[in-house]
Formats: structure tokens, sequence, C-alpha cells
């Protein structure tokens, strides 16, 4: 059940923010080979964030350079580059734009559009609100963390292959847990009114 009334957010500056990306990440882990975890993240996004004292109306959208990802092994990322997976030739960013932010309880949602290989599917971030305060530099900052799974043949991520000997086990698992730890920066150097 949605919570209808607005929840106060402790310290909350309502506002126009720009994700940092230098003190923030945008990571992803998948399965592989059944008993493993392979970790990754993409080193080249940005994205903006709106705060409002009423958390419903506020927003996010998020733009990820397909190309950056990084899983520490090289001629793997090359392989998740190509068309076998994410195409970034074809398909240069990955992106994310909110349609709604809720809550449930004292939980918040962020419901929004995922588009990965030019394919846009509903998904559903859980988020956490880290907090606000003012940097060294005269600045404000905000933290936020977010978190979903999704099953990435969603998406046409479909490339795959049996392992040898397994009874229907296959190389990498289908859902693909995302992270996103994000600090961002207060623009205009004033919070909104």
């Amino acid at each position: 059940m949605t919570d209808r009334t607005a929840v106060q957010i402790p310290g909350l500056v309502a506002g126009t923010w720009e994700i940092d990306s230098a003190h923030s990440e945008v990571s992803f882990m998948v399965r592989h080979l059944v008993v493993s975890k392979v970790r990754g993240r993409f080193d080249r996004f940005g994205g903006t964030i709106v705060t409002d004292q009423d958390p419903a109306r506020s927003s996010v959208t998020v733009t990820i350079d397909a190309s950056s990802i990084n899983t520490n092994e090289p001629n793997r990322d090359n392989h998740v580059r190509s068309a076998d997976f994410l195409d970034v030739e074809r398909f240069p960013d990955i992106t994310f734009r909110s349609l709604a932010v809720r809550t449930e309880g004292r939980r918040f949602f962020v419901d929004g559009e995922l588009t990965i290989r030019g394919t846009t599917r509903a998904v559903t971030l859980d988020l956490e609100v880290n907090g606000f305060t003012p940097d060294p530099y005269g600045g404000t900052r905000a933290g936020f963390s977010a978190s979903a799974e999704i099953n990435r043949q969603d998406f046409g991520v479909s490339f795959n292959g049996p392992i040898p000997g397994a009874d229907n086990a296959m190389v990498l698992s289908d859902k693909v847990a995302l992270t996103l730890d994000v600090e961002a920066v207060l623009q205009d150097g004033e919070p909104a009114a």
C-alpha cells in the first residue's frame, strides 16, 4: 500500500542536483558458472536529481556511457561491449528516467524506465536517502543509494552458453543486480524555495 502522506526526510534540501561522478558509483553483479559472482561498474555517467519537500514530486535522470564498462578484465570488457551483449557501437548509452517517487511506510521507491540496447522496460529502484550536508567549498551535497534486480533477457542481452557436464546450467545468470551510490552537488549554490 502506498502512503499518500508526504514522508519527512531529516535535513532535506529541495533543489536540483548534478551527480558528482568522481564520488559516485554505478555497479552491477551477475552470477558466473553458478558458483561465483562477477562484479563490474561503469566509469562514465552523469545525471540530474530534483528533490522536493514532497518526495512524490522528486525526479531523477541518469545517462551511462555503456562503453565505460569495467570488470577489471579487459578481454571480458571488450566482449561485453560487443554485439553479443551491450552492442555499444549501436547503443552507446544506458539511460534511466524516473516516472514516480513513492513511499511505502518509511521506504522509498523510484519507478522509472531503464533503456539498455535500445529496449526500454519498467524498473523500480529501492532508494535510500543517505543525507544532505554542506561541503568544504561552500556548496551543498546529497547522498543516495539505489538498487534493483533486472533480467538481462528483457533488454535483449541474451548471449549465453551451457556449462559442459552440468544439467541445465548456463555460464551466466539472467538476473543482474544493479547498485547506484550517488553523491550529488546542489546547483546554483542555493536551495530551492
